[in-house]
């Protein structure tokens, strides 16, 4: 009875919803619904705060509508999305597969609340995701100095024993806690299925407070029900996926929050607000 008990109870923790709304794979002109434009992104994240997200997850665009790291441009980003919204912002250390390290690194010039850290080198489609360990180090040290909460993005088991590794070495990040986020489905990388997540999760280092996952292009939803029944947190937006279902595309970030609240409270997972959110996480008071 204790254990059903608690796996009960923890079913029943609230769940954090990130939205990724753009990323960097995507061109606006083959997707013009994609919100590349700094009105489009904070309309964007009005919209899926209201239909249930608490965190955005950032990649930013120039007047071209290409992936740039322009330090400029991500703190324009930073103090519009904290003044039109409540939500936790996080921005993307990755940028592109084609952006140097050490442009990488300045994104934590912007003062996020959050930025996300990949715990290792992925093959990314027909590409590469670039993330030697001395850069890994680096970032993470940057991020304690600045008081940015990392998000560790893990796109393989070897990159949740690296977390160990890191945490083993440097100790814990600013705030005391640590949140992961598994990310599924990615041609070359850790499949996005049922099984994996269950592997993953049971090799998560102790040090682990909080985790989620996020399903690329198809496995969206095999890898939402999965984490649900583990009881993560999810993370969905158009930088992760465009179609609802075959054939139909999605129109609008807030439509894939809604579906993740809608399977959340078939999970009786009621949504975490941005004030909960920043306590689980340890951000920086607002």
């Amino acid at each position: 009875m204790e254990a059903t008990s608690g796996t009960i109870r923890d079913m029943a923790d609230p769940l954090l919803i990130t939205v990724a709304p753009t990323g960097a794979e995507t061109a606006k002109d083959e997707c013009p619904q994609l919100p590349t434009t700094l009105a489009e992104l904070v309309a964007t994240a009005q919209e899926c705060e209201a239909a249930g997200a608490a965190m955005v997850h950032v990649h930013i665009r120039d007047d071209a509508h290409h992936p740039t790291l322009d330090g400029g441009r991500l703190k324009d980003t930073v103090a519009a999305l904290r003044e039109g919204t409540g939500l936790i912002v996080q921005l993307s250390t990755g940028g592109s597969v084609h952006d140097p390290l050490e442009d990488r690194l300045k994104v934590l010039d912007a003062a996020p609340d959050s930025c996300s850290l990949t715990m290792g080198t992925t093959n990314f489609g027909d590409a590469v995701f670039s993330n030697p360990w001395p850069f890994i180090t680096d970032l993470y040290q940057l991020s304690q100095e600045r008081e940015v909460v990392p998000e560790f993005e893990l796109f393989d088991l070897g990159h949740v024993h690296a977390l160990g590794r890191l945490l083993a070495k440097f100790g814990p990040p600013y705030g005391g806690k640590v949140h992961v986020d598994l990310v599924m489905g990615v041609p070359g990388a850790m499949p996005g299925t049922a099984d994996a997540l269950v592997a993953a999760v049971a090799a998560l280092p102790a040090e682990v407070t909080s985790w989620g996952a996020t399903g690329i292009g198809r496995t969206t939803l095999p890898v939402g029900l999965a984490a649900l029944a583990k009881g993560g947190h999810l993370r969905v937006g158009m930088e992760d996926v465009l179609t609802l279902a075959k054939g139909v595309p999605v129109e609008r970030n807030a439509q894939l929050v809604e579906r993740a609240v809608a399977m959340g409270e078939l999970a009786q997972r009621a949504v975490m607000t941005p004030v909960q959110a920043r306590e689980m996480l340890g951000t920086r008071p607002v």
